[in-house]
């Protein structure tokens, strides 16, 4: 629902903000005031072509704001569009920088205009086909599901290699490297780690003795630290306060004469052994070429290995799942085409019926004769109808056309009127300009009953001319315009008691019999 709209120096309109709630919105004012112009900045915001030529003249630029409830969040939307008069126009959303694309994507959830404007959901063949469906009633799930499936059948079938040539260079290499990754018999994560270390020991091994045997001399019973940590225990040893530091200094006694056998333990296991030295030598760049070709550490490569060993069985299998594959998808597309037969049986049932709803309609709003023919095509291209296509001839002897093609303004907004009144599916706000052009009497009143009747579930805005139009509205808003030392200015704002009923008088009777006019604008108001 649009809440709020302003603009600011837009074609003859130099400052304008208004305010709107819920329900029908008549806009209302002499011939170029500038009542077309509100619609064409609703039209801005939602993706509407923009021209420099729209901006007012003697400024630099034109801006729309407009701000909205979103019906899909309850969030409020503020969409913005600004044209200089001199480069490209830009677009935001909520203040943020934006493609006109992503405006106009918005704009779509939030309004439908019907009139002169090229922003028409129903002109659409997709939001044709929608509108049959919601009034048929019809059940696209089975076509959904089935379209998924084979979507996942496909693939998983493009998954398993594409030609055989491919399929088998790439069992070739998937065997190679599952071959050379178990043979090298990988022991654990850490075993680089551990080689490494025993390499360093069998590298060296005289250095190896002689730093174990440093650590004998120096702890040892007969070396300094050793000595002196006895000594130190043998002096406080009889003395109760040093309890605490004789018992200390006796775990480091014991600790010292661990250390020692532990170093004189790894001294004597040190031997020289250049084939063992050579073996882990020979081990670790097989590791190490692992490593750079699979992954950075062992777990990568053990990792690689396994997912490369489940490829090669896919693809090694490639024949039996290929087959199993197949059935299956020969099962889901039998599935497919009977559900888009059954849609489009569903869709050639109700096209006739909404037809003849809308038919009905359109008799009320001054189109008596209007045919509309909604087709539903059959063709194996296209099995489940999905080129639905409103046609309509809107005068005796013309052959229908595509509702797109339909020439005059005023009959496509009251086709698309009419199409509302059948249909309940439409954005939260619907904008109609022209909707009584050529029209009159009895007629008029038929479409503001009908526009009251859509702005129970919609908000409606209305550019009109008719009185009978204005007075059904909830709302009008009068457009007027006046000149001051030689410059335009308008003025927009909500018409309410006598004003109502004086512009009400205006419209039926162009100002003049204004007194029976006056009466008869009271009269209408309060219907």
């Amino acid at each position: 629902m649009l809440t709020e709209l302003h603009i600011r120096n837009l074609g003859v309109i130099d400052s304008v903000t208004l305010q709107f709630g819920q329900g029908f919105t008549a806009f209302t004012g002499e011939t170029g005031a500038g009542k077309t112009m509100i619609i064409e900045a609703i039209n801005l915001l939602v993706g509407g072509r923009a021209d420099a030529g729209m901006v007012r003249h003697g400024c630099d630029e034109t801006r729309v704001d407009g701000r909205f409830i979103d019906p899909s969040t309850d969030d409020e939307v503020i969409l913005s569009r600004v044209i200089p008069s001199d480069g490209r126009s830009r677009a935001y959303i909520d203040g943020a920088p934006a493609t006109v694309g992503a405006l106009a994507e918005v704009g779509a959830r939030l309004v439908d205009l019907h009139g002169q404007h090229a922003h028409q959901s129903l002109l659409g063949e997709r939001a044709q086909r929608v509108a049959l469906d919601a009034f048929g009633n019809v059940d696209l799930s089975a076509i959904v599901a089935a379209k998924e499936e084979l979507s996942e059948i496909d693939s998983a079938l493009g998954a398993l290699g594409g030609d055989e040539q491919s399929r088998n260079r790439e069992i070739d290499l998937l065997r190679f490297q599952v071959r050379e990754i178990e043979e090298a018999r990988i022991e654990s994560n850490d075993e680089n780690q551990r080689l490494q270390r025993e390499e360093d020991a069998l590298g060296d091994v005289t250095a190896n003795r002689e730093a174990l045997a440093a650590v004998h001399s120096l702890l040892g019973e007969e070396g300094a630290a050793g000595d002196l940590v006895g000594k130190a225990l043998a002096a406080v040893a009889t003395r109760a306060v040093a309890e605490p530091v004789a018992a200390r200094l006796a775990a480091l006694v014991a600790e010292v004469r661990d250390l020692v056998a532990e170093a004189r333990g790894l001294a004597e296991g040190l031997e020289h052994d250049p084939e063992r030295l050579a073996e882990i030598g020979e081990r670790r760049r097989l590791l190490r070429d692992l490593c750079r070709k699979y992954g950075p550490d062992l777990a990568d490569v053990v990792r690689f290995g396994g997912e490369a060993a489940v490829r090669l069985a896919e693809l090694e299998s490639h024949g039996e799942t290929v087959a199993a594959l197949t059935s299956r998808r020969a099962d889901v597309q039998r599935r497919l085409e009977a559900a888009q037969k059954t849609v489009a049986g569903a869709r050639r049932k109700a096209a006739p019926k909404l037809a003849k709803a809308v038919e009905t309609s359109l008799r009320d709003l001054a189109l008596p004769h209007a045919e509309i023919r909604i087709e539903v095509p059959e063709s194996a291209s296209d099995p489940a109808g999905d080129g639905v296509c409103f046609l309509i001839a809107a005068n005796p002897g013309n052959p229908p056309a595509p509702l797109a093609k339909v020439a005059s303004g005023g009959e496509l907004a009251r086709v698309m009127l009419a199409l509302r009144l059948v249909l309940t599916q439409a954005p939260p706000t619907l904008v109609f300009d022209e909707v009584d052009a050529g029209i009159g009497g009895s007629a008029a009143v038929a479409v503001g009953d009908a526009l009251r009747d859509v702005s129970r579930n919609h908000q409606v805005f209305v550019v009109t001319h008719l009185a009978q139009v204005a007075a059904r509205a909830n709302v009008q808003v009068g457009i007027a315009k006046s000149v001051k030392q030689k410059e335009t200015f308008v003025r927009a704002g909500v018409l309410e008691g006598d004003a109502r009923v004086e512009e009400v008088a205006r419209m039926l009777s162009g100002g003049q019999a204004k007194a029976s006019a006056l009466q008869t604008a009271r009269d209408m108001l309060a219907v």
